[in-house]
């Protein structure tokens, strides 16, 4: 895992602390919770992936934190976590994140991993960049506020594209995936039940990929077939893709639940 605790706006330990394995994640977590409240100012990490995201979530709760995960926009992926004093309000406008655009002709095209190499080779850390939204003639990236700065002012070409970068964006921002719909009926809304649903393949090899641990829930591996699945959880079944679940619920005549997802494509 990646990921930091700043400075920004007066908050958080100095230094890039790389994470390692689960155990200093999780001390570096508790540490950041226990100097949010001694200092009484808000701390906030890098950007986190979904895995982090659901690790930290876990840490938080257990210390019954004050806290907040914020990407920049509604929908983000990549999301900091932010911990706020025990009688703040936490506040999105609190977030060290910046939304950059970057304007190009309609002609050319940028793609992802190229506008994520620029940045790397300015000697930003991936850490510190958040999710990149790309549309023809635009891309919206989130990053630390920082550094913000440093790339306006240094980045002109993006993978031989021809670019300029200014601070700030506008609605709406460029859609962040595309997705195929689904839609079937599962005898439960359990993990083995919509995953072999999902997938295309029988129970007993959903089964299979459950207990291999190929199978994440809301990015946490689940290695128990009988879990419930819930509307809006995300789930990954290695090698096949990820999904999201929309509706989960409504059942058919013949006692069958009805279920309805998207596909990332």
């Amino acid at each position: 895992m990646n990921g930091s605790f700043s400075n920004d706006s007066g908050a958080g330990p100095a230094g890039n602390k790389q994470i390692t394995d689960s155990r200093f994640f999780n001390a570096m977590l508790e540490d950041a919770a226990e100097l949010c409240e001694r200092r009484n100012r808000p701390v906030f990490t890098d950007f986190l992936t979904e895995a982090e995201q659901a690790a930290a979530q876990s840490v938080m709760n257990r210390m019954c934190a004050n806290y907040l995960l914020w990407g920049g926009f509604e929908g983000a992926e990549r999301r900091m976590l932010g911990v706020f004093p025990p009688y703040d309000e936490p506040d999105r406008l609190f977030f060290p994140i910046d939304g950059v655009t970057v304007s190009f002709r309609t002609a050319d095209s940028l793609e992802h991993r190229s506008v994520l190499g620029t940045l790397m080779a300015q000697g930003i850390e991936r850490a510190c960049v958040g999710d990149i939204l790309i549309e023809s003639g635009r891309c919206v990236f989130f990053c630390r506020r920082t550094v913000t700065p440093a790339l306006i002012a240094d980045v002109g070409k993006i993978g031989g594209v021809g670019v300029r970068l200014s601070e700030g964006f506008q609605e709406p921002l460029p859609a962040a995936h595309s997705f195929k719909e689904i839609c079937t009926t599962i005898a439960s809304s359990r993990l083995d039940c919509v995953t072999a649903a999902l997938a295309g393949i029988g129970r007993g090899r959903a089964e299979e990929l459950i207990t291999a641990g190929e199978v994440l829930l809301n990015s946490v591996i689940c290695k128990k077939v009988s879990q419930t699945v819930c509307e809006g959880d995300k789930l990954t079944v290695r090698g096949t893709g990820k999904f999201i679940i929309d509706d989960l619920g409504n059942v058919t005549r013949k006692g069958r639940l009805i279920l309805s997802a998207r596909k990332y494509v």
